[in-house]
């Protein structure tokens, strides 16, 4: 199951372990069970504190508890082989089973192990979503310090009719005591804040506590860290407030075309930002999202930016990184679908629509990319793009075209998205050319036209926005207010692209750092006045 370099890596991990850690495994006599078994002996093999037992009596087969020896009460159960993205979640489970502490805020850890009540999670993964490791590796961690907190993580693949019983159209789908919970990637601190009614008030009390920056970035995107990486390095008491750090970036799988990197994926590129962050003392304050703008009064002083859980952050200069989300088709369908066969990440939802009919909607590089992936999973794929030309790439539209089971519809227009009341069953597409519609009957609809800059919360504070709702800046990221900045997708710069976004962020965080030092605080100018 494990080729030699992945037990030589895993050997190594497994070094780690404080103490005894039990594999329990229910079994069939499946060809996933097969599997299940040789993975688990495989592991078991690796170090004495690692025992196998396969006399479990889950209802689910093939499926496995990782426990600790010491207290069988903190468990946690993968349904399926988690291998692909989830192979560092098996990984985590087995060390912080075995004691290895987990890297994670020491708050966030008693706040986990006081939770009152009994939670009993299912969570649905695929084993190529790179959003799903994340919940995983939560409701792990949660489950391993709280003994009544239990979590069975699910591989969609290996479960498809309970899959097709439950409509999960999408992952990360997790269901809490049997009810649905979220659909989509959560952190730790997320699901705590479902769970822990105060956790709200605590984390506003934690950000209201902090002294006024020099430099506050909002947005932990590609822009966002580079800007704070370069003022950071000047001296500059720096922070980053970001919903969600990493951004856009997290939802992006292959990336070819970072200069000095031939490939990497978003996740792993966010990790390597974080470090990078890391390396400096700026202050990253992640799942803090801001709600309003209070610009200073006189240059030089005070800029106020009001997070949503009601704490106000305070800086000389802001440097706002915000990026952008995937737009909508906003047509009739779209929201009521969400989730039940409308998607917006091939990655993570493709699986789920093996052998099925779908439609791509969009032809530019996102879009022909995603036709392309999914030709190789789901049944047949239809493309359709507004324009009366696709705009990928020609390599990419070459590679698309010699697939037989897609289809190509250009000068198109989606007009409704149709469903049963409960998933998708098909949508209707216009020609542009004659005004014709057609009825296309198929069970999943994938977006991708585009992105719309997350700049809503700046409409009312006097910043200057495109027609677009971007964020207009000069050659230098000024905004139209002194000592305010602005980087990447949520700018009027053009090419969204990763490194495009570096290189804004870099020339923010040089704007700011030049205003910095041509700006005395205003309450110093008005001591010496």
């Amino acid at each position: 199951m494990l080729d030699a370099a992945m037990q030589a890596q895993l050997k190594t991990y497994l070094g780690n372990l404080r103490e005894g850690v039990e594999l329990v495994a229910t079994l069939d006599d499946s060809e996933k069970s097969r599997q299940t078994r040789q993975l688990i002996e495989q592991i078991a093999g690796l170090h004495d504190l690692v025992t196998a037992r396969f006399d479990g009596t889950d209802a689910r087969k093939p499926s496995f508890v990782i426990r600790r020896a010491s207290d069988a009460e903190k468990w946690v159960r993968f349904a399926g082989l988690p291998m692909g993205h989830e192979f560092t979640s098996l990984v985590l489970a087995l060390l912080w089973a075995g004691g290895h502490p987990p890297k994670v805020d020491a708050d966030l850890i008693e706040q986990v192990r006081a939770l009152e009540g009994d939670f009993h999670f299912e969570m649905f993964f695929s084993l190529s979503c790179h959003n799903c490791p994340d919940v995983v590796q939560a409701l792990t961690l949660m489950a391993l310090e709280n003994p009544r907190i239990h979590a069975t993580l699910i591989e969609g693949g290996t479960f498809q009719e309970e899959v097709e019983r439950r409509d999960i159209m999408a992952v990360p789908a997790t269901f809490l005591n049997g009810e649905p919970f979220y659909n989509g990637k959560m952190e730790l601190a997320e699901i705590l804040g479902k769970l822990d009614k105060n956790a709200d008030a605590k984390a506003a009390e934690k950000l209201a506590a902090k002294a006024p920056f020099e430099v506050l970035v909002v947005g932990g995107g590609p822009a966002g860290a580079a800007a704070a990486v370069y003022t950071a390095r000047k001296g500059f008491r720096t922070g980053i407030a970001a919903e969600r750090f990493g951004g856009q970036l997290m939802d992006t799988l292959g990336i070819e075309n970072l200069p000095g990197t031939p490939y990497t994926e978003g996740p792993k590129l966010t990790d390597r930002l974080k470090k990078h962050v890391g390396e400096y003392e700026i202050d990253l304050m992640d799942l803090a999202r801001a709600v309003e703008l209070r610009a200073a009064k006189d240059v030089g002083g005070y800029h106020e930016v009001v997070m949503a859980n009601g704490a106000t952050l305070k800086a000389r200069s802001l440097i706002l990184s915000t990026g952008a989300r995937w737009r909508n088709l906003g047509v009739p369908g779209e929201a009521e679908y969400r989730n039940k066969g409308v998607a917006y990440c091939p990655h993570c939802d493709g699986p789920l629509f093996k052998g099925k009919r779908i439609a791509v909607i969009g032809g530019g590089n996102s879009g022909v990319e995603a036709a392309i992936d999914l030709a190789g999973i789901v049944g047949h794929v239809t493309l359709i793009e507004f324009d009366t030309k696709l705009r990928a790439d020609e390599v990419l539209q070459r590679k698309l075209r010699s697939m037989p089971n897609v289809e190509i519809i250009t000068n198109g227009q989606t007009t409704e998205v149709l469903g049963n009341g409960t998933r998708v069953n098909g949508l209707v597409v216009k020609n542009r050319a004659n005004g014709d519609e057609r009825r296309i009957d198929l069970e999943g609809v994938f977006v991708q036209i585009g992105l719309v800059p997350n700049t809503e919360w700046l409409r009312e504070t006097g910043l200057e926005l495109s027609k677009f709702g971007e964020i207009v800046i000069d050659d230098h990221g000024a905004t139209s207010i002194p000592g305010i900045y602005a980087a990447g997708d949520c700018t009027t710069v053009p090419h969204k692209q990763i490194v495009v976004a570096m290189g804004e962020g870099a020339k923010a965080g040089l704007g700011a750092f030049d205003f910095l030092i041509r700006n005395e605080p205003a309450e110093e100018i008005a001591k010496a006045a």
